[in-house]
């Protein structure tokens, strides 16, 4: 008997242990301030996140990962340490990809809190060496590949049209379309959610203001663009309700619960 039950338990392991299971890549799942979590990239990995956003500080000729500017000696982590290089070893191990199998996009928006063209002159030094897993364009051809970083924040616009390579995007606003900005340069629509609706997330969403929101969908997508919107309340309401609407990836603190949410949704 006690063999039987030794030889049971790898099985049983197996069939319980989350962090062995396979994850489901979520094309709508976006880790708001993802650097917030206990393990950075890690536990959105896990919870099969497929869009994640850090803020980025250039502090002494170095990227760093974190919202404001600490005073005196910090321990912020580098953008290096915190994503770039965990990602770089996870598409070598995962045959090309984030997640092995799955051909959708997989985003790093880096949001800039400090000056654009400084810190993105130093980003280009350091993604340079990444290449290989970047989304790039070079001379107007554009090349897919297993992380597509944008920039929102301090956007470096100009900047970057004036790149003959190009390996990042920026991350763009309603404002900017119609602009003749192409999906590759500018694969994002984001809005704070206040900005296009006005609603708690508790009763259901006017047509008003459903018809709103639809139109910025719309008009997002006929670029070839998808649409986030940040601060929105949290909850299946208005996570149904934005997907009902075409919002392409939601905006959460909450990994797990979006997680769930999102294998369960019934379309």
């Amino acid at each position: 008997m006690l063999t039987w039950k030794l030889l049971l338990l790898p099985i049983v392991l197996l069939t319980y242990s989350p962090s062995w299971a396979q994850v489901t890549p979520l094309p709508n799942a976006h880790a708001h301030n993802d650097y917030r979590h206990e393990r950075p990239l890690l536990d959105a990995l896990d919870h099969g996140f497929t869009s994640v956003e850090a803020d980025v500080l250039l502090i002494h000729g170095e990227l760093y990962v974190g919202h404001d500017m600490p005073e005196g000696s910090h321990s912020l982590p580098t953008l290096e340490a915190a994503y770039l290089k965990p990602l770089q070893q996870r598409v070598a191990r995962e045959n090309g990809k984030v997640y092995s199998g799955y051909n959708g996009d997989f985003y790093l928006m880096l949001d800039f809190k400090t000056e654009a063209k400084p810190t993105y002159d130093r980003l280009k030094e350091i993604l340079l060496p990444y290449q290989d897993m970047l989304s790039f364009t070079e001379g107007g051809t554009s090349y897919q590949g297993a992380v597509t970083v944008f920039l929102s924040g301090n956007r470096p616009i100009e900047q970057v049209q004036q790149e003959r390579l190009q390996v990042v995007s920026i991350d763009g606003r309603p404002d900017d379309l119609e602009k003749g900005y192409s999906a590759e340069f500018m694969p994002v629509i984001s809005q704070h959610y206040r900005a296009i609706v006005d609603w708690d997330g508790v009763e259901p969403l006017s047509r008003k203001q459903l018809k709103k929101l639809k139109v910025l969908t719309q008009t997002a997508h006929e670029e070839g663009k998808k649409v986030r919107l940040w601060a929105t309340p949290e909850n299946d309401l208005v996570w149904k309700t934005l997907l009902e609407a075409e919002v392409d990836l939601i905006n959460t603190d909450k990994l797990a619960e979006l997680q769930q949410f999102l294998n369960q949704y019934d379309k």
